[in-house]
């Protein structure tokens, strides 16, 4: 349904790091990069992440979040474990969700500019 998503943050210099560490372990790593512009993704880019006079300011009640789908959850443990160390905050360490499915294994961070973000891995065990 979507081609690309695109968020704003303060510094790209800032984020990148931390968007390096925390998917590289989903298998998606920076395939576009120029001053102030970051593209994710595995074979193109479709996460993106822009230098932005205004970002969206941090509302951990807005509902908004982006999910990346996961491989296995070891690397939704990657992910979050990945995210810590660059900086990011803890939203929800990685472990199963009953509540949303039998087997949805998933991990859930903020970003350097309060973004939410998850992992998500459907495979059983």
């Amino acid at each position: 349904m979507l081609d690309h998503v695109s968020i704003g943050v303060r510094d790209t210099a800032v984020s990148k790091p931390f968007y390096d560490a925390a998917l590289k372990p989903l298998g998606y790593s920076c395939l576009s990069q120029s001053p102030g512009s970051l593209g994710y993704g595995a074979q193109a880019a479709a996460f993106w992440v822009n230098d932005a006079a205004r970002p969206v300011p941090a509302d951990e009640k807005s509902g908004l979040h982006f999910c990346f789908a996961a491989p296995t959850r070891a690397s939704v443990d990657a992910f979050h474990a990945g995210a810590l160390r660059a900086g990011g905050n803890s939203n929800g360490a990685p472990g199963l969700r009953a509540d949303y499915g039998e087997n949805y294994y998933a991990a859930f961070v903020i970003d350097p500019d309060g973004y939410r973000l998850e992992a998500y891995c459907s495979a059983a065990g």
